[in-house]
């Protein structure tokens, strides 16, 4: 069967196996066991599953090529690696079904035998067949595979470090995508199709936990609700004060966890006790209740903690957590900015401050790693599968990092360069041609992880910066001061 030059330049590139740092991670055995979990068939053919899932991977980290461009790389990667031919059984039975498909090929489709060829309606078809709750189920078993390799970089004093937030991603005006994610304002006049992403994150790591992609329609509390559904004893979940909800807040509490929030205007709290300056417990009693609250056996209301603070050229304002106990976690830990002390020792950011990391995620997914602008898919069943391999290939870019950072006896993984690492790993790109399986593991592995540790972050404490566009007012008749996007936290 003759190829045309295109293809066979895709084919060497793949040899190139740049992916293949990850299949420690991303085995047979763990796509299984999402399948199995999931309730999703593997399939034996050349997109069963695992195929797929290193195509997601593909098509996230090769921006500027197409679905046709990436489908040539990664077939040609799983069909000439031996991790992926399973057991002899499997690999027997997986060989008779190939030749009685070949037979039936040869007669009709110019493909022939060759099982590196697949049309792109094939795999649009097998798409189509990959739930969202396989993808939920990956990041599921992928997430407890690193807490349980270096679960003590999540946490903070006793508390697993959580943070919640919300943003949009903006896609082509494709008219299946409007119909299902709906679109908002984007000024005279102007609709643009988005799509709403809420992702619960480990902010001391900066690695997606939990996520959902969703049409604009749904208000980032609901879908927060199910994401927090999950939630563990003594989890600590930092929120913006736009997830203000007593059903968020008693949800939290009944998973015997913590939150902290800022205070809004509207939250109507009548002091009980003054803890010390600035800090005292509170009553909230929300101004509406509902019965399904009732019937979940919530209280009417709860008591809570409110630490007051001010930064020097913004307005005051408040944290209020249900974390109640000051000898736990004093105020002075709460909120303050990284500064450097008299000995010139780096003083950390404030507890609550560790929110912004999640921000920084999300400009690194939609910036940094091109998800914004590397979308193809023309319906929303392709735009998740699109997104579920950037979140993925940020997952384990993440994981490598926090790796790097333990070699390098980094004792914060935040000072490593997101940018640095993921261009390492695509600097490596000529180093991994035909590099066999032990090889990379024994030797560029290593090599790499040393070179994504000299990317490190320069520390800038105190530094903070306005959010692009917002120039209003924030308290009118006491100042104009700006929000800041960033408040004592590395630049990458």
């Amino acid at each position: 069967m003759g190829m045309d030059a295109s293809k066979v330049t895709l084919w060497n590139e793949l040899r190139q196996r740049d992916l293949k740092v990850f299949a420690r991670w991303l085995s047979p055995q763990t796509i299984d066991q999402a399948a199995c979990l999931a309730g999703v068939a593997a399939g034996t053919g050349p997109l069963q599953l695992g195929t797929l899932v290193w195509l997601s991977l593909g098509s996230a980290l090769h921006t500027t090529k197409n679905f046709a461009g990436v489908m040539g790389l990664v077939l040609k990667l799983v069909h000439d690696d031996p991790q992926w031919q399973g057991s002899a059984l499997a690999a027997l039975q997986r060989r008779g079904q190939q030749q009685a498909r070949a037979e039936r090929r040869s007669k009709h489709d110019p493909r022939g035998t060759d099982p590196c060829m697949v049309s792109e309606e094939a795999f649009v078809q097998a798409r189509k067949k990959m739930p969202w709750n396989f993808w939920v189920t990956l990041l599921v078993i992928l997430t407890a595979g690193f807490e349980k390799a270096h679960g003590d970089s999540t946490r903070w004093k006793n508390f697993r470090l959580l943070a919640l937030d919300g943003t949009t991603i903006n896609l082509e005006n494709w008219r299946r995508l409007t119909d299902h994610f709906g679109t908002a304002s984007c000024g005279k006049g102007r609709r643009k199709t988005q799509a709403r992403m809420v992702m619960l994150q480990l902010p001391l790591v900066r690695m997606p936990w939990r996520y959902e992609l969703t049409p604009l329609k749904q208000a980032e509390k609901t879908v927060a609700a199910r994401l927090l559904a999950e939630l563990r004893h003594k989890d600590l979940v930092l929120m913006d004060r736009g997830f203000w909800s007593y059903a968020l807040f008693a949800q939290i509490a009944e998973h015997k966890a913590f939150f902290a929030i800022r205070q809004i205007a509207q939250a109507h709290l009548t002091t009980l006790r003054r803890l010390g300056p600035q800090d005292r417990l509170v009553r909230y009693r929300p101004s509406h209740w509902r019965k399904d609250w009732a019937d979940r056996g919530w209280s009417r209301e709860m008591t809570l903690r409110v630490i007051k603070y001010q930064v020097r050229g913004f307005r005051a304002s408040a944290v209020v957590t249900n974390l109640l106990n000051p000898k736990i976690v004093p105020a002075a830990d709460w909120v303050r900015l990284a500064t450097v002390d008299d000995a010139g020792r780096v003083v950390e950011p404030g507890l609550y401050h560790r929110r912004w990391d999640i921000e920084t995620t999300f400009r690194e997914l939609k910036v940094t790693q091109g998800m914004q602008q590397s979308l193809r898919s023309r319906t929303p069943e392709g735009i998740r599968y699109e997104v579920a391999g950037h979140v993925l290939l940020y997952l384990l870019v993440r994981w490598l990092i926090v790796e790097a950072a333990v070699e390098a006896k980094e004792e914060d993984p935040l000072r490593l360069s997101f940018k640095g690492a993921l261009e390492e790993l695509k600097d490596m790109r000529q180093t991994l041609l035909h590099a066999p399986a032990e090889h990379v593991r024994r030797v560029l592995l290593p090599r790499l992880l040393q070179r994504i540790a000299s990317h490190r972050v320069p520390l800038r404490p105190g530094r903070h910066y306005p959010r692009p566009k917002d120039t209003q007012s924030k308290n009118k008749g006491k100042g104009r001061f700006q929000k800041p996007s960033k408040i004592g936290a590395a630049s990458t």
